[in-house]
C-alpha cells in the first residue's frame, strides 16, 4: 500500500480507538473485531504497539484485570485523549466536507 494511505489509515485507526475508549474501557481483542467490522485489516503487530504509543502519549490510561484466568489490559481515554479526539473529529468532518461536499452524509441515499 502507498505510504500516504497507510499513514491515513493508521491515523483513522487511532481516532477510532480514542472514540471507543471514550465510550467504554477497551481491550485488544475487542478492537480487532470492531476495526474489522469497519473494513480495517489490522494485525496484532500493528494494534498493540499503537495502543502502547497512545498510552505513552498519555491519551489512554491502562489497567489490568483477571478475566477467565488471564490478565487483560484495558484502556480508557484521558482528558488529553478527549481533547485530541475532539480535534480529530473536527478535522475528519472538515476533510469529509471538503472532499465529498457539504452534503456528504446524503451520498449513500
Amino acid at each position: 500500500m502507498i505510504n500516504v494511505l497507510r499513514d491515513f489509515f493508521l491515523g483513522s485507526i487511532k481516532i477510532h480507538i480514542l472514540y471507543h475508549a471514550s465510550v467504554e474501557p477497551i481491550y485488544g481483542a475487542f478492537l480487532m473485531e470492531e476495526l474489522a467490522s469497519h473494513g480495517y485489516d489490522i494485525s496484532p503487530g500493528t494494534l498493540y504497539p499503537t495502543l502502547k504509543q497512545l498510552h505513552k502519549d498519555e491519551l489512554l490510561e491502562k489497567y489490568e484485570e483477571k478475566v477467565e484466568g488471564k490478565i487483560r489490559k484495558y484502556y480508557v481515554i484521558t482528558d488529553k485523549g478527549r481533547q485530541v479526539l475532539k480535534e480529530g473529529k473536527q478535522q475528519v468532518k472538515e476533510l469529509a466536507e471538503e472532499i465529498l461536499g457539504k452534503d456528504w452524509r446524503n451520498l449513500s441515499k
